[in-house]
């Protein structure tokens, strides 16, 4: 029979979205701006397959218990990566302090009377690197090591031990669920991971590859090959689901094969229910153009002329609107509600599935301003100018699901 388990991680974000002022959006694109550059490093400069690496920093946290006793862990959660490594005992350039107000640990190996090292030899270790490495001698470990586009990285190795997780039973009660899972035990860590101000144990990676964490609990029979996410992205709070994902029906649209990030395929954009008029292959998979569905960015990012014709469309009505351009956001002056305003703009991808985006979701205010979410050319790189990008501003209050058994993704609304 098929596992019908339930884990669920409740998430918190590191910073609301309307916490307004000029630091908060240079935060923004600042935090976009770097994950953006791990991204694509690693997109561009690693073989697909198997190599299952922390490409992105997150936004959203949860906490997990590992090890036996178990002890708490706080890891950011991430759509654009795949393992979960936290830092290690060994690790002297980890941080030992945090700005988000949470205690840091390191896990110890030798501490946990259920922990076991990986081996070079070894089938997770095999698989991860695509082959034996050639350094490989018996009962060497199996390391990893990831270097990011922002000069940050992570360098240790791989351990197995119990990993803690709630989990939810038919009549929504939670229970904690033990599983034995393969993770990476960082033992040295650079750049912007060890900064303090918003230091966290790890990354804990929803991404598609064998060696993620979701990946090794469908393989060992624990969960169906499935995740779900629903943010708040107002109150900076929400959950990530795996397995069994009990949803409302939600319509799908085809996961596009093969690429190290969820992407769809973007067929037209309507403002107020009038299509735009663009270019015929502007979001065509096959020129690597396409659409990346990304929680772990803020805000969303289009390329040149999608955005201008984005941009003319909104402010049609308000010729004579002043637009004050403020650390590259466009702001403006509003007094009534931005809902009865401003136009839904609705995004439509391949088999019908259609995202409304509603003007509080894609004007945030910032002091007595409302500033556009969406931003041009995001991917300031060879590969990324001509993506669409849609962070979370796009999702708020609704329910996405991942359904890595049917490799599709789709959503509904939803009060998170």
């Amino acid at each position: 029979g098929r596992a019908a388990a339930t884990g669920v991680f409740e998430v918190r974000r590191k910073f609301p979205r309307h916490a307004g002022g000029d630091k908060h959006l240079a935060g923004l694109r600042e935090h976009d701006a770097r994950r953006h550059g791990r991204s694509l490093a690693a997109a561009v400069d690693l073989p697909l397959g198997g190599n299952g690496l922390p490409t992105e920093t997150g936004l959203y946290f949860t906490q997990i218990g590992i090890g036996t006793p178990a002890k708490s862990y706080y890891v950011q959660v991430d759509t654009g990566s795949d393992i979960l490594w936290v830092n290690c005992v060994s690790c002297d350039t980890c941080p030992r302090k945090s700005g988000l107000g949470i205690e840091l640990t390191l896990y110890d190996p030798s501490g946990s009377s259920s922990g076991t090292g990986v081996t070079c030899g070894q089938e997770f270790c095999v698989a991860t690197h695509g082959g034996v490495l050639p350094s490989c001698v018996p009962a060497a470990p199996c390391q990893y090591s990831i270097s990011y586009g922002d000069g940050s990285s992570t360098t240790g190795f791989f351990v197995t031990d119990f990993l803690q997780y709630n989990q939810v039973s038919g009549n929504s009660q939670t229970s904690l669920a033990n599983t034995s899972i393969t993770f990476g035990c960082g033992a040295k860590i650079g750049g912007d991971l060890g900064s303090s101000s918003q230091a966290l144990d790890g990354i804990l990676g929803f991404g598609q590859s064998n060696s993620s964490m979701l990946s090794q609990l469908a393989a060992a029979g624990k969960v169906r090959k499935v995740f779900a996410h629903c943010l708040d992205t107002i109150n900076g709070g929400g959950i990530f689901a795996i397995g069994d994902v009990v949803q409302p029906k939600v319509s799908t649209t085809p996961l596009v094969p093969g690429m190290p990030h969820y992407n769809v395929n973007l067929e037209a954009i309507d403002v107020g229910g009038v299509k735009l008029q663009l270019p015929t292959n502007i979001f065509g998979i096959e020129e690597s153009k396409g659409t990346i569905i990304d929680s772990g960015t803020t805000l969303a990012y289009l390329p040149g002329v999608v955005y201008n014709a984005i941009m003319s469309k909104v402010f049609a009505q308000y010729g004579d609107m002043p637009l004050k351009n403020d650390q590259d956001f466009q702001c403006f002056r509003y007094s009534g509600s931005v809902d009865d305003g401003f136009p839904i703009i609705t995004f439509h991808f391949e088999g019908g599935l259609p995202l409304n985006i509603h003007p509080h979701d894609y004007l945030f205010q910032n002091g007595e301003l409302y500033c556009m979410g969406f931003q041009t050319g995001g991917l300031q790189t060879k590969d990324g100018k001509d993506m669409v990008l849609l962070g979370d501003l796009a999702f708020s209050n609704r329910l996405v699901l991942y359904d890595l058994e049917n490799q599709v993704i789709g959503w509904t609304d939803y009060n998170c």
